[in-house]
């Protein structure tokens, strides 16, 4: 069966994200854990995640992801603004046990001209910190287009970062399509090479979800501006094989094109059409 939703607003509680994903015929959906451009987060509603995980049951919603707010950055040249990071990740990181199993997907940071290997030892850094033996969370490193000085716009990168996190098993990966391509990996012509590069240089078996997008821009622009699915520069053909890969099929699709909730229910609808029984 296909995984697929997209990115709900949390600031309703879990049972509305819930309620919407089903609405639009998702079995699984992202979310923020906070505001995304600032610090904020909602207390636990225990009743709300409560008629949560009732509802999931009910429901067969799947694996849920969240996404760390876009104002972290783990290598930053600023040593508050790293700690500010550490801490906001680590309380992210406890709110999601509330909801056990699931997914916290981040940004791994902008070096700010530091360079990309002390970007990757700040980040291992905190990520040592941070990471408990018990905890059920999977992180996620996400892939990036490489805009500025962001670091994991490689696999290489993400590898390094990865190989110096102590408790491995609590990370994996997290593939934006839009990222990958304005990187420069070209998923439209030769899907099967970069999934055998990634496989080469991280391993797929580290690969947990896929951020499911179209992009503004050309192959290797190093930006990052999604596009709905079939409007941008992947195509929809190209990333109907995406979902299709026996590599990735099983994985969790979430969908960040700039649409409304009719607008991800019209791509979701499409997937399922061309999903390859």
């Amino acid at each position: 069966m296909l995984k697929i939703g997209c990115h709900l607003s949390s600031s309703k509680g879990y049972r509305a994200m819930g309620k919407m994903a089903v609405e639009i015929n998702a079995n699984t959906f992202q979310f923020f854990t906070r505001n995304p451009r600032g610090a904020k987060a909602k207390a636990i509603n225990s009743e709300d995640v409560k008629g949560f995980l009732e509802q999931k049951e009910e429901t067969g919603i799947g694996v849920i992801v969240a996404h760390a707010p876009y104002t972290l950055n783990a290598c930053a040249a600023d040593e508050g603004l790293r700690n500010f990071a550490r801490e906001t990740m680590e309380d992210d990181l406890a709110r999601m046990e509330y909801t056990p199993g699931n997914f916290y997907n981040f940004h791994p940071g902008s070096h700010v001209k530091q360079g990309a290997e002390t970007g990757i030892m700040y980040i291992a850094e905190m990520l040592n910190k941070i990471l408990k033996p018990n905890q059920t969370t999977t992180v996620l490193l996400e892939t990036m287009s490489g805009k500025g000085s962001e670091v994991g716009r490689s696999f290489e990168e993400l590898r390094e970062i990865l190989d110096r996190v102590e408790l491995s098993d609590k990370m994996g990966v997290c593939l934006d399509t839009c990222h990958v391509w304005d990187g420069g990996y070209d998923i439209v012509n030769h899907l099967d090479e970069v999934l055998t590069e990634f496989d080469q240089v991280i391993g797929l078996k580290r690969l947990k979800a896929i951020h499911l997008n179209d992009s503004q821009n050309p192959l290797g622009a190093h930006k990052d501006r999604h596009a709905r699915i079939g409007e941008g520069h992947i195509g929809a053909e190209a990333l109907v094989r995406v979902v299709n890969h026996p590599a990735l099929r099983s994985l969790p699709f979430e969908l960040e094109t700039p649409n409304q909730l009719p607008g991800y229910a019209k791509e979701i609808a499409f997937f399922r059409e061309n999903y390859e029984k």
